[in-house]
This record gives C-alpha cells, structure tokens and sequence, in this order.
C-alpha cells in the first residue's frame, strides 16, 4: 500500500517522507510513554510467540479445512487453549508461580546459623513520618514518600517537599527546593532547622513532562534499557562530594521463559535548577548517570546503602517457598510453602528495612541496611515465624536467610503481634489506635540471643485509613516472639529497652530456661565486699593543732587584760 502510495508521484513521495520524519521524531522524543508496552512485550514475549503461533496455525487449518462440523472443532478448540491459557497463566497464576521459580534458581542464597543483632533502631514507622512531613508543608506542596538511608553515617528518614500532584501549575513551572532528612533513632523526629535541607532539583517525582523523575531517567536508557530496564523507587541522600543527589533504583528483566526481575543498579540524578542547555538534554537524551551493580562498588555512598527497589527483594524473599521444591508450594503439597504476611489497615508492608550486625556470624556479610522479611506458613491461620530473610539493601547479589522452623524454635510471626498488643492493653480505644509496622529486635539478654518485635501504636483519622498520626512520643512495645509476651517500653530511654524486658520476663525465663542472674539483680562476692568496705565508719585522720590554738588564744587573754 505504502509503495503504491509512492509511485503515484512526487507529492505523495514528499508526504511519505515528512510522514516518516514525524514518526522517527514522535518514537524519539516520547520513547518515555510507550516505553511500558516495550516493556510489556519484553515480559510477555514467549506467550505473545505460543499464543500467535497457535491462532495462525489454528486459522490456516480453518482455512483449509472444508466440513463445518470439522471447522466448528476448530474454532472450539481454539477457545479451549486461549481460555486455559487464560485460567491458568493468569487467574490461577501459574505465570508468576514460573517467574517465582525462575528467581529462586537464580538467587544467590546462603543460610545462616547465627542471628545477626539488630543496632540503631529506629523508633518511628513510615506512615508515621510521612504524616508528620505533610503537616509541616503548605497547601501547595507534597512530600515524598520517606526512604531509610544512611547519610553522614547516620540512619536518617529523606523525603522531598515537591509541588502538590493537585496543582498542575506548579509540577510544570516549580523545581523540587527543599527535602526533610529526619534521624530514624531520635524519639523526637523534628522537620525544621537543620532538618530541613535547602537543595534545589529541577527534576522530580512530581514534575510533569520531560522534568518528571521516570520521564527523565526512561529517556536517558539505550535501545536495548527500553526492553528491558525500568524505574523504580527514588532515594535521595549524599554522594562522595557531599552534594544531595537523586538515586533511582532500576529493575532489570532477565531469561526469555518467564522472564523475572533483578536489581539493574541506579541512575543518579544531580542536584541543581534547570536551564536552556538543561532542557535540551532532557528532551532529547533525558537526564542520569547510569551506575550498573558491578560498579556500585566504586561509588562508597552506594555501598552498605538502601537503594534496592522492594518489588525486587519482594519477589526474592517469596521465592523462598520452593526450598521444599518445584512442586511444593502447590495445593497439594505445601510442606515448605511460605509467604509474606500483609498486615491491615493500609500499614507499611514488609520489608522492613533495618540496621543489622553481623559481626561474629561466621558469615562476609556486612553490617548495615537491610531488607528485612519473616515469612510465615501459607494459611491464614497459621502465624509462625518460619524464616527470616535478609536481602542487601544495596542490591548485592546475596540473600540471607535463617530457618526458624527446622530449628523448631517456635516463634510467632510478625501477623499475631497484634492481637497480643491489643490484649495487653484492654482499656486501650483500639477502634481509634492499632499496632503497627512490627520490626525485629534482636539482642544479647540474660545469657543469648534473643528475638523480639518492636511495634508502634498509631492513632489512625477516622476519614482517612491512611492518615497515621505521627506522635512525637509514640506508646512501643516490645514482644518477645518465643514468650509471647508485651513489654511496654520508654520511648525516651532506649538503653533501658534491655533491662525492661528482663525485669518483665526474667523469673519466666529462669524457671523455663535454668539463668543466671543480671543486670545486678544478685550482686556478686566482689560486689558484695565493696558494699561492706563503703559501710564502714572510718575515722578520718585529723591534723594536731593544739599547740597553735593555745598560743591563740594567749594572745586573746592579754588582749582581755588591756582593756580591763
């Protein structure tokens, strides 16, 4: 048709041309809008080839075939494999079970022995500072969703004040101007002064066209990214320079038969306000320095850094339900078969991003931000701790895991925390509040490791279930996943956490467990001996003087003497 069109003469060979240009230019400049289909096509390629290779051979038998009756089985048989392919690939999900698969045996997996301990708990949950961010904004302006990273060696909660998504106006004419870096162990989280950072980014996640953080980063991916690279979360924190930058974690899709994600390393994006030069290079090769996982080590601020996408470690973590094998996480097997339990209420779902230690767990693991899952077995009822997952927030190519349940420990799991919370506080409005976001504390007490979950009570808006109130001085608990029982702790002295639970549980752990005594609850010989050497009354060594006071006190008499 196009040929034809062409030969008829030299102005429709002009329209052909001017035609083609503008459809060059158009699948140039807005590859960022149709980028999703490529990609939908990337991971969708060996079904798209089965399914069109089946219609065309089903309509050429068609074609060829001349009963009816034989024409009609045809077609029915067509319905039956589309309709199957349907039932199976998607509502039963048997593509993602695949894709699962493919993840696991593609996962780096190393179990540990040792529980790492937990450090620099942070005190506050998400929806918490998210709250409080909005409160400090104006009616103009959004905060980012927050993200725990590292930042001056510290663990700190960063989020940008960005233009409202509500104002248009303002994403297309604003830059992005300040951000909050909040400390995620302070009991006390402020967003002012310091706290409140002045840096200035004319690409953001709120921004509209080619200023819009995925625009920008989709157009600055190579023919080959667009197939198979996308954006995910934005981190902000500091670089080597000590400048803020944008850090855009990637997901790469692998393998052809259900292909599944990894993590395709970031794409930094520099501070500073747009100009003419500026806007030439978003719009034609956007905006980013891509940084692959092989590199990262290069760069120190990446490195022991949270800047892996949660729908990647997600996956990986889930995965884990085919330790049992291939087919044991079908219905009727599930031996093995975990998953990640969702918690209500609009919460914040795993991972939980924590700070853990592994020092001295015979592990090269590094100590730092991690993503953190407790699995628990398939059924609704059942609330077990079965493993705890460790994923590299950096996005190194390891998975830690520590299996609870062939351990035969006997722990809960993150999902009946609640329940236990709720009962221990019955005077509690629990319609209004609800415990939340249950990360895992682990600590040396009484003698060994031990496994708790520090949870958070939230007042929740009645209007709005996502509203969390952000107390500065939020009620905790902490429930140790073995006993099953709530201590609730003093926000305001964490180094008294320790000694609270043990004052709570040490008789139950004595009678159960055969310890000792701590925290100088019985003093020792020594102290003992120092106690009885403070009580004695020593008479303190004086300093003769008498012969001084009586030559004093001569001179007085004389003086007496006089004036008589």
């Amino acid at each position: 048709m196009i040929k034809s069109y062409w030969n008829k003469g030299p102005k429709q060979k002009k329209v052909t041309v001017f035609l083609s240009l503008l459809l060059l230019v158009l699948l140039f400049f807005f590859r960022d809008d149709y980028q999703p289909l490529l990609l939908f096509f990337r991971k969708y390629l060996f079904i798209i080839i089965v399914s069109l290779l089946v219609l065309i051979l089903g309509l050429r038998k068609f074609r060829r075939t001349p009963g009816t009756g034989s024409r009609l089985g045809i077609l029915g048989l067509l319905i039956v494999f589309f309709g199957l392919l349907y039932f199976l690939g998607w509502n039963q999900g048997l593509y993602d079970y695949m894709k699962t698969y493919n993840v696991f045996n593609n996962l780096n997996k190393v179990e540990i022995n040792n529980l790492p301990l937990t450090q620099n708990e942070r005190i506050q949950p998400l929806r918490n500072i998210h709250s409080m961010a909005k409160e400090r904004v104006a009616e103009t302006k959004d905060v980012s969703l927050p993200h725990l990273v590292r930042v001056d060696n510290e663990n700190k909660w960063t989020m940008a004040i960005q233009p409202s998504e509500k104002y248009t106006m303002q994403r297309f004419s604003d830059n992005t101007e300040e951000l909050f870096s909040v400390s995620s162990t302070s009991p006390f989280p402020r967003f002012s002064n310091e706290n409140r950072i002045s840096e200035t980014f004319s690409i953001g996640e709120s921004l509209m066209f080619s200023r819009n953080t995925y625009n920008a980063v989709v157009q600055r991916f190579n023919p080959w990214m667009l197939f198979n690279y996308e954006p995910s979360d934005t981190f902000y924190m500091k670089n080597d320079d000590d400048e803020w930058v944008q850090v855009v974690s990637l997901i790469k899709w692998k393998g052809f038969f259900f292909p599944y994600p990894t993590f395709g390393g970031v794409m930094i994006i520099d501070n500073g306000a747009h100009d003419f030069k500026d806007y030439l290079e978003r719009i034609l090769i956007g905006k980013g320095t891509f940084v692959s996982p092989e590199d990262i080590k290069n760069y120190k601020y990446l490195t022991k850094q949270n800047t892996l996408a949660e729908k990647v470690s997600k996956l990986q973590a889930e995965s884990l339900k085919f330790l049992g094998g291939f087919s044991d996480p079908l219905p009727w097997n599930m031996l093995t078969a975990v998953k990640i339990p969702l918690m209500p209420k609009d919460q914040n779902q795993q991972p939980y991003v924590t700070d853990f230690d592994f020092a001295g767990s015979n592990t090269n693991a590094y100590s730092g931000l991690y993503h953190w899952f407790g699995l628990e077995p398939v059924g609704e009822d059942k609330t077990s701790l079965s493993y705890s997952v460790f994923i590299p927030a950096d996005g190194s190519d390891k998975l830690y895991y520590y299996d609870h349940s062939r351990k035969k420990e006997g722990y809960a799991g993150v999902s009946a925390m609640p329940l236990k919370v709720k009962e221990s506080r019955k005077e509690y409005d629990w319609n209004a509040s609800t415990p939340v976001e249950f990360r895992p504390y682990i600590k040396e007490i009484a003698g060994r490791k031990r496994m708790f979950f520090l949870g958070t009570v939230s007042s929740i808006s009645d209007t709005d279930s996502k509203q969390f109130d952000g107390s500065a001085t939020p009620d905790l608990v902490l429930i140790d996943s073995e006993y099953s029982d709530v201590t609730w702790i003093d926000v305001k002295h964490p180094s008294s956490w320790d000694e609270a639970v043990y004052n709570q549980l040490n008789e139950a752990w004595r009678a159960s467990e055969g310890i000792g005594y701590y925290f100088n609850e019985q003093p020792s010989d020594e102290d003992i001996l120092e106690q009885a050497l403070d009580s004695l009354k020593v008479i303190p060594k004086a300093t003769d003087k008498s012969a001084e006071i009586e030559a004093l006190q001569r001179k007085i008499d004389s003086l007496k003497a006089i004036s008589n």
